[in-house]
């Protein structure tokens, strides 16, 4: 039998202390990832969901929204809050700018009313609400009547894509 350990007494217990020391470190390095994982997989976990859309806030005791982004849009400021799908369509719709770089606007299947020229049927005004809102955009008509703003460009994605 093969045997390299010292004959000794005094050598053997000095090399048992010197193993259980190197077991301790062992066992408390193996703690300690085995802790940073379940703490890493509890945050993926416990994580918020990324909003689908954001509204970048102004500043002022009323906040007012400024811009509408995508939820995973990294041009957003760091004041923002989350918006339902309807609620994105609706400011953008009363006027509310888009994200030039996520364009949230195309996203919601919105076309730019501020730019586009609505035909025939007229022009888009925008009046401010004087109480520190975003304003109101109003379609109007070539003799300044206010005209209903067409339901094709409210219209939700089901219906666009023939799901209705």
């Amino acid at each position: 039998m093969f045997d390299d350990l010292p004959p000794d007494l005094e050598r053997l217990r000095t090399l048992r202390v010197w193993h259980a020391l190197w077991l301790n470190r062992i066992d408390r390095k193996i703690a300690l990832l085995e802790r940073r994982k379940a703490e890493e997989e509890h945050g993926r976990r416990t994580r918020p969901q990324t909003p689908e859309w954001v509204v970048e806030v102004g500043i002022g005791a009323s906040k007012p929204p400024v811009q509408v982004h995508a939820g995973t849009c990294h041009m957003i400021g760091s004041r923002r809050r989350p918006v339902s799908r309807d609620e994105a369509r609706r400011l953008l719709a009363d006027g509310l700018r888009a994200c030039t770089h996520c364009q949230p606007d195309t996203q919601l299947h919105i076309i730019d009313l501020e730019v586009a020229q609505i035909g025939a049927m007229g022009h888009l005004e925008r009046r401010s609400t004087g109480s520190g809102e975003h304003g109101v955009a109003t379609l109007r008509d070539h003799t300044g009547r206010p005209v209903p703003l067409p339901v094709s460009l409210l219209q939700p994605d089901w219906v666009s894509q023939g799901l209705a």
